[in-house]
């Protein structure tokens, strides 16, 4: 049964569709932490069938021998690679009747938004864990933990960073365990030289599933406004405007030395739902190309068009995508999940499609775009799709550790950087030369 009752806390917690892998080791459930489309359903599934295949490798009497001492959930994301006998013999060195919480760790460098200025005076003192090298749970620590969220019921607004506030709820101020290192957790490629000890690695690269989407079929809309077209407009076309074969700015001012088009959307100091929707209204029209993707940003928004391009190989565009850094709302009172806006929404054009037939709309020119979207995503049960390549704030503000074995797509704000030598730093290089690199690790859909 993957334990379903007592996983019941952390379903509450996140905004992820877990897919729970039983394999013979009867004393540890695998959770691979997946999402409801059909590009992360199959990757789910291959690591699935990996791990089936490995505890079948095993002999009986070392899976029995190791189960004995084994009493654990260990929770993966799609791209975790598991050595499953290495992961076996970490955690029998363990005991399985404390409550533990194994990981490897994270921490703030300097407090950050993300995380709601937590640790303000200490921010490197807190560590939670890197999803991605694998993280896992003690039995009697599960037992708790699903006994804690029946009696108190979770009271979060909002969910931003899903691995940070789960170690904040397991801490639990300091009446739960801290999260525990395991070096043998790692986030390197796995044909490193550093992944020899490893029991878990990742892969750097970004999935190939065909050739990467022609710039053709991407519509970039930037929302842009009178007072910022001197000061963050410039910085777009000296970064990556030359990436976007068909590029719009839309303002509260026309200025054709940009040029930028008024939607007859007055500007507003927050929620630009108005002009968002607009936006949308506007791709399904004749005043536009035809494209399968259209894309919205903020202009102060970083982001690698290239980069992009390689990602929605995955996706059918046919299908209702919804894509970007996802968030949440009220998820443990029957809330809804979104797209933060500024680290940039992609919607095929079906999913266009489907939210402007369903008379979605604004319930003001101020309202919250990304939440007015997830809101109606989730009244027409269209899944908001994750990815951790786009990023709500600046690189700063993420955990060093996190970032790197990422090629991320977008970071978001001007505040106390130096746009353009983030964007060179972190976006500037594509993948043109390295193509045939990347496709000897094709991901076939």
């Amino acid at each position: 049964s993957c334990l379903a009752g007592q996983l019941s806390w952390l379903c509450e917690l996140s905004h992820i569709f877990v897919l729970c892998v039983p394999p013979d080791l009867r004393e540890i459930v695998f959770v691979i932490q997946s999402q409801s489309n059909t590009f992360h359903v199959r990757q789910a599934e291959r690591r699935r069938e990996d791990l089936l295949k490995q505890a079948r490798d095993i002999s009986s009497d070392l899976s029995h021998s190791f189960g004995k001492n084994s009493s654990w959930i260990v929770f993966l994301e799609e791209e975790t690679n598991v050595k499953l006998i290495a992961l076996i013999k970490v955690l029998a060195k363990v005991d399985k009747n404390k409550e533990w919480f194994l990981g490897k760790p994270l921490f703030d460098e300097e407090s950050t938004i993300i995380h709601h200025y937590a640790f303000a005076e200490n921010p490197s003192i807190f560590k939670y864990p890197d999803f991605a090298a694998s993280w896992a749970l003690s039995i009697p620590l599960v037992v708790r933990l699903a006994k804690k969220v029946k009696e108190e019921p979770l009271k979060s607004d909002f969910t931003i960073d899903l691995k940070h506030e789960v170690a904040l709820y397991i801490w639990d101020n300091g009446k739960g365990p801290h999260l525990t290192a395991v070096p043998e957790l790692c986030t390197v490629p796995e044909d490193s030289p550093q992944a020899s000890h490893c029991a878990t690695t990742v892969s750097k690269k970004p999935p190939l599933c065909g050739e990467p989407v022609n710039k053709e079929d991407i519509f970039v809309a930037v929302k842009t406004c009178k007072k910022f077209h001197s000061e963050r407009v410039p910085v777009i076309k000296k970064t990556w405007e030359k990436d976007a074969l068909f590029l719009e700015y839309y303002s509260d001012h026309a200025d054709p030395s940009i040029p930028t088009i008024n939607l007859g959307v007055p500007n507003t100091e927050r929620g630009h739902c108005g002009k968002t929707f607009a936006i949308l209204q506007r791709f399904l029209s004749s005043a536009v190309p035809d494209t399968k993707w259209l894309l919205i940003v903020d202009d102060d928004t970083l982001i690698s068009i290239p980069r992009l391009q390689v990602l929605l190989s995955c996706y059918d565009s046919s299908e209702p995508v919804s894509l970007g850094e996802r968030y949440g709302y009220g998820l443990s009172q029957g809330g809804y999940s979104y797209i933060t806006g500024g680290g940039g929404m992609v919607f095929s054009r079906e999913a266009v499609v489907r939210l402007l037939k369903s008379g979605c709309k604004c319930y003001s020119n101020d309202a919250p775009d990304d939440m007015v979207l997830g809101m109606c995503l989730n009244a027409l049960g269209l899944p908001v799709t994750h990815s951790p390549l786009f990023h709500q704030a600046r690189p700063e503000d993420y955990a060093r550790d996190f970032l790197a074995h990422q090629v991320p797509i977008s970071f978001h704000k001007h505040w106390n950087i130096d746009p353009i030598a983030v964007f060179n730093k972190w976006l500037k290089n594509d993948f043109t030369a390295s193509q045939d690199e990347l496709k000897s690790g094709k991901t076939e859909l």
